[in-house]
């Protein structure tokens, strides 16, 4: 089916052309009119000639006649044939504008723009780009908050949520691209401009707040109070560290290493931090004791940068341990209620047991019995027997054990937070793919269905695995002395804002050396 804007084209097109046409009749027309008006004005106004004895008219002067009566028809011949020719003229270049405009077949075509591929390219380069910009701007905004109360920060929490929105809208589309939805190579395309659209739209919305986010701060005035909020801050990870620390040690003896995979390296990671955000925050004194207002503030923020990820690397410690605990309090209960499960699916099918149904309850029990031997056989990971119960029971359960679903919502959380945490602390490394794979999975968390959270637990563990991936494939979380995502390297540290606030990462000046120098 033709669009509107494409049958508008074709109107057009044919407009033109028939303008053309009426121009050469009209040109034929006034030259007939030429003709013809001297001989239907000649009867009237000239001497009739007298019969009789009357002189006749000599050689000569009818010779000037038929002369004049030739000159007389040469000025309309010409005037029609230019006529004519320029009608002609017009038509031939219309048509060839028509055929550049449209296929073979005369259907019309778009002008040319970029490739599906590149296309393709510049919509996840810009998902990666827009997700960066509201966890650079949610941690920024959250030093303000700091200082300033959440008040002040209203417009500005405002701001990100509507941009964290039309990114989740982005990533949702980018994830059917995935799937194969839509089909059809226009609704691709489509699909593609929408993501581009949106993450753009999250950048203005992001960069229309940013001048006022600046004043609130008020750092190119006076960074001492911002720097106060950054040191404490500072000083209540560094007392922390030692205690996550000794959590994790002991989160290893009670439920074994696997259980603690996920935040294992987490604590040297957070001492790398802070030991990048003391040469930070020392630098940024420097700077604004000897009136360096810009060198000050850039970094300021890388440190601010080191400090939000050594908090989201120890709050994952934390997390995880809250997260074992309770994991370890449903193994029991989730254990009957899947036993449950399993004798209601056996009563449904008693008498036709057949097909499939037989090798799901064989596997369900088995699966059942290895855990309950992993349980009194000493230390074990409590999430992982919770998943190994709910994969059993797959086929099986139809939720009339709702502790499954509880199971289920309580091993997805974890494992979306822990892919989060990584994304997070690696941000520079980590694509396209992990971070449209972590969206839909948190999507799913809402859902209450035990389907959907068991899917969205799948979704966090792969895109957990293809961060990791992308971390190994740029490098160790480290760049140097810098973190990633804090501080490029010869970059200044990025800040709220989208991409017109961008230009605070620009190169640093040779004499300026990057903070982690």
């Amino acid at each position: 089916m033709t669009s509107s804007m494409f049958r508008g084209r074709s109107r057009r097109v044919g407009c033109p052309i028939s303008v053309a046409v009426g121009h050469a009749v009209l040109g034929v027309l006034a030259a007939v009119v030429w003709l013809v008006l001297p001989a239907m004005t000649s009867g009237a106004g000239d001497p009739v000639a007298v019969t009789g004895d009357g002189p006749v008219a000599s050689a000569a002067a009818q010779e000037e006649r038929d002369g004049t009566s030739a000159v007389d028809l040469v000025a309309p011949l010409a005037v029609a044939v230019a006529a004519v020719a320029a009608a002609g003229y017009g038509y031939l270049r219309r048509t060839r504008r028509a055929r550049a405009r449209t296929t073979p077949g005369g259907a019309p075509v778009r002008v040319p723009g970029p490739s599906p591929g590149e296309l393709d390219e510049r919509a996840e380069a810009l998902l990666v780009e827009a997700d960066d910009w509201v966890r650079t701007s949610r941690e920024e905004l959250s030093f303000a908050e700091a200082r300033s109360g959440p008040e002040a920060v209203a417009p500005y929490t405002r701001a990100v949520r509507d941009a964290a929105a039309e990114l989740t809208s982005a990533l949702r589309i980018r994830r059917r691209y995935d799937d194969g939805v839509p089909q059809d190579d226009s609704g691709r395309r489509q699909a593609l401009a929408g993501i581009v659209g949106r993450c753009e739209e999250a950048g203005r919305r992001l960069d229309a707040e940013a001048a006022g986010f600046d004043a609130l701060r008020g750092l190119e005035g006076d960074t001492g109070e911002a720097l106060a909020v950054a040191e404490a801050r500072f000083r209540e990870l560094a007392g922390r560290t030692g205690g996550t620390e000794a959590t994790l040690t002991e989160l290893g003896k009670r439920y074994g290493t696997g259980a603690t995979a996920s935040v294992t390296g987490y604590v040297e990671q957070t001492k790398d931090r802070l030991v990048f955000a003391t040469a930070c925050l020392n630098r940024a004194r420097q700077s604004a004791d000897r009136g360096e207002t810009d060198r000050a503030i850039g970094a300021l923020r890388a440190a601010e940068g080191a400090v939000a990820q050594a908090a989201v690397l120890v709050d994952a410690v934390d997390r995880l341990a809250a997260e074992l605990a309770a994991a370890a309090d449903l193994v029991a209960p989730v254990l009957t209620g899947a036993e449950a499960e399993i004798a209601g699916a056996r009563e449904a099918g008693a008498g036709v047991l057949a097909g499939a149904l037989p090798a799901r309850i064989a596997h369900a029990d088995a699966a059942l019995a290895a855990v309950r031997e992993e349980v009194t056989g000493g230390p074990y990971d409590p999430l992982g027997a919770l998943r190994r119960i709910l994969t059993g029971v797959a086929g099986l359960a139809e939720g009339r054990a709702g502790v499954l679903t509880a199971a289920a919502a309580l091993v997805a959380r974890s494992a979306v937070a822990a892919a989060d945490d990584c994304v997070a602390t690696h941000r520079s490394a980590v694509g396209g793919p992990a971070r449209i794979l972590l969206a839909e999975a948190r999507r799913l968390l809402d859902a209450p269905d035990l389907a959907d959270l068991r899917t969205a637990d799948a979704l966090a563990l792969r895109a957990r695995d293809l961060a990791e991936q992308d971390i190994r494939l740029h490098g160790h979380p480290l760049s140097g002395a810098a973190p990633t995502g804090v501080l490029l390297k010869g970059s200044r540290p990025a800040s709220f804002g989208g991409p017109r606030t961008r230009a605070r990462r620009a190169p640093l000046t040779a004499s300026e050396p990057p903070p982690d120098q």
